[in-house]
């Protein structure tokens, strides 16, 4: 029979953990659903009340189902309100039915897909704000008004894959208006430096990680001054996916590594170790366009002592772009771009454009680090210089 096929069962397995992973929502009514179930991203805090003024940009666009991102050609500025309503169909091939801006009801081949939006459904009015490398889409719907956190170009788009096409267009209404009065935006600073991270500071920060064994690893790349839900909200917003070093299911998440970049993006982190003990927080995040073998991650600890009574995090960030032997035990283990100030700048542009990152300055520490090799192995190379971020208090 066949689900007396081997083959069979761990498919059904592995259907039966993606709906516990990636549970299907049904299908949702904006009047009956709150837009809390769908976040603003790092460049947009939600604000309901209309202003009151004349809007200094009205708009109307027209999206059809042949392209997944429509450039308005608007620059947004930090602070500026944005209102967003939306009204057309779309109709995929293979759907049963036409679908509006809120999207088809998510279903299992939604977990297979990789969408620009994965929480939504397929089809759904989506947006943009910023550097397109960077910037979280976030769900329009037919309709959304929001605040943006950061200024960038604002696009919009259908959540579907690069290669789909649909019939039908959306008609999408754009109102953009000036600041009232006084606003909680707070433009991220470059500075020179931060009052409290000077070489005495550096003096009791090592240069870089190591393995359980002692073996030096990744290097420190960046500092955070913080609290704890600071940090944890900032790189949320950023997009950036808490993952730990539990292997508890790791056999199951490679298997739908496979066929989810989600899966892989979540996938635990070994553990690195720093003022002896493990990273307290692990983040991963997954490029727009990315393959199974490639992800951002880091690992970050909290310091043992603080810079004018607030805490300190030091950070270690690497990227995954594909496999190598580790040199420790031969086992096959992932590779990172050798180049790592290419992830240190990854790590300033994705939480700079949250909004929530206050000041950004570097520094050259003594004894720099500037040409090494992992603990598996890896080279890597480096001008030495650490970021340095305050977050929002």
């Amino acid at each position: 029979m066949w689900f007396n096929s081997p083959v069979n069962r761990l498919s059904l397995s592995i259907a039966a953990w993606l709906l516990v992973l990636y549970p299907l929502p049904g299908r949702q009514s904006p009047v009956e659903h709150p837009r809390s179930e769908n976040p603003a991203p790092q460049s947009a805090k939600q604000n309901p009340a209309k202003p009151a003024s004349q809007p200094r940009i009205f708009q109307e666009f027209q999206i059809t189902g042949e392209r997944v991102w429509l450039d308005t050609g608007f620059d947004l500025q930090a602070g500026e309100r944005l209102i967003l309503t939306a009204s057309g169909k779309l109709r995929y091939p293979d759907a049963s039915e036409d679908n509006g801006p809120e999207g088809l009801p998510r279903d299992f081949k939604d977990v297979v897909r990789i969408l620009p939006l994965n929480r939504s459904g397929r089809g759904a009015l989506i947006g943009r704000i910023g550097d397109p490398d960077i910037a979280q889409p976030f769900l329009i719907g037919m309709r959304r008004e929001l605040t943006a956190a950061v200024g960038g170009r604002l696009a919009i788009g259908i959540n579907q894959l690069a290669d789909e096409v649909s019939e039908g267009t959306y008609t999408v209404h754009v109102e953009i208006y000036a600041p009232e009065g006084q606003t909680p935006i707070v433009a991220v600073r470059r500075a020179k430096n931060i009052p409290g991270v000077d070489k005495s500071l550096f003096s009791k920060v090592p240069r870089r990680v190591a393995d359980k064994d002692g073996n030096p690893g990744d290097m420190i790349n960046f500092l955070m001054i913080g609290s704890e839900s600071a940090v944890q909200n900032v790189f949320s917003n950023a997009g950036w996916v808490q993952v730990d070093t539990d292997p508890t299911g790791s056999v199951l998440r490679a298997l739908l590594a496979s066929i989810s970049k989600e899966a892989y993006v979540s996938m635990p982190m070994s553990a690195l170790y720093l003022f002896g003990r493990m990273q307290d927080y692990g983040w991963a995040h997954a490029e727009p366009i990315a393959v199974v073998a490639s992800r951002h991650h880091l690992r970050i600890w909290k310091a043992p002592f603080q810079v004018h009574d607030r805490a300190l995090w030091v950070g270690a960030a690497t990227h995954d772009i594909g496999f190598e032997t580790d040199r420790r035990n031969g086992n096959i283990t992932h590779k990172i771009d050798p180049d790592v100030d290419l992830e240190r700048q990854y790590v300033e542009k994705t939480l700079a454009a949250t909004g929530l990152v206050t000041r950004i300055a570097y520094f050259l520490p003594e004894n720099a680090v500037k040409e090494a090799n992992t603990a598996t192995g890896g080279s890597f190379r480096s001008d030495g210089r650490v970021l340095l971020l305050d977050i929002e208090h």
